[in-house]
């Protein structure tokens, strides 16, 4: 390959062109650094430091000198909510709100900043305002799931019932699950205010949204044994077992009460035996415990109990096992055996509790609705012992 002579003359004047490059780019950085109040620069230093409350105060410095700083003031809105100061991101956010200067994405972005500050604050009205101000915008998906979360606040299912109906088309995202439990809130509804037949129609919409909604089921059988309809109420509670076994522990006393009126005690026992063998826990063994223990006397129900605990040991098994075995034991024994189920059940009574599998919040009673992060169907259905 020749070497040609121009190659020589470009070569300077190449490194020219990159000099003046590189000084016009720090002449830009040193501008731009000069423009910066001294106070942002404090804020990253306390920042660093990891003293954030220093940090929030120099950044509002930062915002009362250069009022042009918006997205400090959306960065320091959203901290300020985060921190649970809801007036100081309600009022940040006001402020960008009534500027006229922002573009149009940035208005959107303040209009939805502070409807989540109201929604925050538990001004459930105000933020529905602004999210249905946003349905028409480019922002009218994140507008809908907010919207949401307001309806289910409010508990007006009916409303949440639609939006979560819509995200599902406009987000492509499945909501079969909540849109089950919102029509079981409305047959709940209808139910305890004597409106069969609508509690009837809203359970059958709700096993049509999610086949596999087990408090469709439950509620079904509840109305009907209210009804007298024993039978399709065991029906109902006996079709939970195809959709999670594991659910028939919140309707064992149910099922047995069903039996119960029929006449037909020793087939409930019978059932729940079965279930008993096939999916272990505690809710169905004391059924059966107790059906055993009045169907076969105090020995049948022992052995049972010692089956139960070598397989699944537990304290509130223990205390069944004390329990038959007090029915048999010579009077000498019984006082020595009561002070010992006396002890264990208070024990198992206070360490039993359900636990949500998302947050880990615990309670003693079963929720559909976790009561602390709001998710549906995160409480498994049976009680744990610490």
């Amino acid at each position: 390959m020749e070497f040609e002579l121009w190659w020589l003359l470009a070569l300077p004047l190449f490194f020219g062109l990159g000099w003046m490059a590189a000084r016009v780019d720090i002449r830009h950085v040193m501008t731009e650094s000069r423009s910066v109040p001294a106070s942002y620069f404090k804020g990253l230093n306390f920042l660093l430091n990891e003293q954030p409350d220093k940090a929030i105060e120099a950044f509002i410095e930062v915002v009362k000198v250069d009022s042009d700083t918006v997205d400090l003031h959306f960065a320091l809105g959203g901290l300020f909510r985060k921190r649970g100061e809801v007036e100081r991101a309600i009022r940040m956010h006001q402020n960008l709100v009534a500027r006229e200067d922002l573009s149009a994405e940035r208005q959107l972005k303040a209009l939805s900043e502070l409807g989540q500050d109201y929604l925050k604050a538990g001004l459930l009205d105000r933020a529905e305002e602004i999210f249905n101000r946003l349905q028409t915008s480019d922002a009218a998906g994140k507008a809908r799931q907010f919207l949401l979360e307001i309806y289910v606040q409010e508990k007006d299912w009916q409303k949440a019932v639609v939006a979560a109906r819509e995200l599902s088309q406009i987000c492509n995202q499945p909501y079969h699950t909540e849109i089950a439990h919102y029509l079981c809130e409305l047959a709940n509804y209808a139910y305890v205010h004597g409106q069969i037949d609508a509690a009837r129609g809203h359970l059958s919409e709700a096993l049509q949204a999610n086949r596999d909604c087990v408090r469709a089921n439950v509620l079904l059988g509840d109305i009907e044994a209210s009804q007298g309809n024993h039978e399709a109420a065991i029906a109902a509670w006996r079709r939970i077992e195809t959709q999670s076994i594991a659910h028939l522990a919140l309707v064992t006393e149910r099922i047995m009460s069903a039996y119960r009126e029929l006449g037909r005690e020793a087939e409930g026992v019978s059932y729940l035996r079965g279930a008993l063998a096939r999916q272990p826990s505690y809710e169905l063994f004391s059924t059966v415990f107790t059906g055993t223990l009045k169907l076969s006397g105090a020995a049948a129900a022992y052995q049972l109990a010692r089956e139960t605990l070598q397989s699944q040991p537990s304290l509130r098994g223990l205390d069944r096992l004390l329990e038959a075995e007090l029915l048999t034991a010579p009077v000498e024994r019984q006082s020595d055996l009561q002070l010992k189920k006396g002890i264990v059940q208070r024990y198992s009574q206070r360490q039993s509790m359900y636990q949500c599998d998302h947050c880990g919040f615990k309670a003693r009673s079963f929720f559909w609705h976790c009561p602390a992060c709001s998710h549906w169907d995160s409480f498994p259905p049976q009680q744990k012992e610490e």
